[in-house]
């Protein structure tokens, strides 16, 4: 089975849980209608036992008092203790609810036939022989409770089991769904990486000619210049966004500072064409780091920040104590916005954004190397990105103090 990726895991997610929820809930409706229902009919099932049973004890006290007319109170009593059940406890009671002989402690009443309690199940009946002092014959049964509480655990054995099942149909359902989604989203990453593999020669021509040309209007190259760049920095970040040059992680010493005031260097034509400055305080640190993989992260974030700035507007690039900085004026973003930028494909604002892919690259480069990365921002006052070198930095070299 074909790996999912992040978005088709969180549409997975999604789907299973609301799927999930209902099913819980209808089975959870299901299951206590049906212990409802159930619970009522094992009472109703052990009233009709109950009152059958006190009548024929009724019939055999009645043919016991018939052979022996005449008894006393203790004969009476001898009388009572031969006739039992097999199922049930019984007492025989006066017509003062006094007890002449009784298996049963206590009973809640006489007003009613059939009593269920929390533990046990009573029944009474008003014997036909009150004359002899036998005015009530009761039944105690104390196993209903846990033929109830039985039925209980096997309902929910049975809706657990139903849970599972209906959670594998979900799973291999919401599979079958996403399948045609997956091919769509499949084609198309294939078709930017062919496109992107088409770019990649005229683009880099298009930067050799520039870097070649001479006698040409300053504000004409610079138009240039920005332009090449950015299709430069859009081709980097398609074709790493699609895989095409993963690299092997070569680590090496770098002086940070130094990468950053080249990267702002190489962002200088695409912030002119803008008319954004760049303010720039580097202090010195150096870190193990893969080269391409650091000019990458901070090519898309500066890109990212003069992408959003308004012209005429500033980005300040801070490094201090392996820490850097990049901050813009621009249009900032609200609180919904920045749990979602790092996503692909995301973007904060249709005008002014790419294709979404430059963040997502960050944040995945920030993920591989251990770099802490926060965000700053609010709607119209600008964004802040930090990013946390110290845990890359080279030992007793430069930064390394606090």
């Amino acid at each position: 089975m074909t790996p999912l990726t992040g978005y088709e895991k969180r549409s997975l997610l999604r789907f299973l849980s609301l799927y999930l929820g209902s099913v819980f809930v209808l089975l959870a409706i299901i299951g206590w209608l049906f212990f409802e229902h159930n619970a009522a009919m094992m009472k109703s099932a052990m009233k009709f036992e109950m009152l059958s049973e006190a009548h024929r004890i009724e019939s055999r006290l009645t043919q016991a008092l018939m052979q022996q007319p005449v008894l006393d109170r203790e004969d009476l009593i001898d009388v009572l203790k031969g006739i039992r059940s097999r199922r049930f406890k019984v007492g025989y009671y006066d017509a003062d609810h006094r007890p002449l002989y009784s298996e049963i402690s206590g009973i809640p009443g006489f007003e009613k036939p059939f009593y269920a309690g929390k533990g046990s199940c009573y029944s009474t009946i008003k014997c036909a022989l009150g004359k002899e002092g036998v005015a009530y014959i009761a039944l105690q049964e104390t196993k209903l409770k846990g033929m109830i509480r039985a039925l209980r655990w096997k309902i929910i054995g049975y809706l657990v089991l139903s849970f599972l099942f209906m959670s594998v149909v979900g799973y291999f359902l919401a599979r079958l769904f996403m399948r045609p989604i997956r091919e769509k989203i499949e084609a198309l990453d294939r078709f930017i990486e062919e496109t992107t593999h088409e770019l990649n020669t005229p683009v880099s021509a298009i930067l050799m000619t520039i870097r070649q040309l001479k006698g040409v209007e300053e504000k004409k190259l610079r138009r240039l210049k920005a332009s090449a760049q950015r299709l430069s920095t859009m081709y980097d970040s398609l074709a790493y966004g699609l895989g095409r040059e993963v690299e092997e992680n070569r680590s090496e010493a770098l002086d940070l500072a130094e990468i950053c005031a080249e990267r702002c260097d190489a962002m200088e034509p695409l912030a002119q064409s803008k008319r954004i400055a760049f303010d720039i305080r580097l202090e010195p640190c150096r870190i193990r780091m893969n080269r391409e993989e650091l000019r990458r992260l901070i090519d898309n974030v500066l890109s990212n920040a003069i992408k959003y700035s308004d012209p005429g507007g500033e980005v300040t690039v801070t490094l201090e104590r392996c820490r850097l900085s990049v901050a813009d004026r621009g249009i900032g973003m609200s609180p919904d916005e920045r749990r979602e930028i790092f996503k692909r494909y995301t973007r904060a604002n249709k005008e002014r954004g790419g294709f979404g892919i430059g963040l997502s690259i960050v944040a995945q480069i920030c993920r591989d190397h251990g770099i802490g990365l926060e965000v700053e921002s609010a709607k119209g006052e600008g964004s802040r990105f930090v990013f946390d070198f110290r845990s890359l930095r080279e030992k007793g070299g430069a930064g390394d103090q606090e």
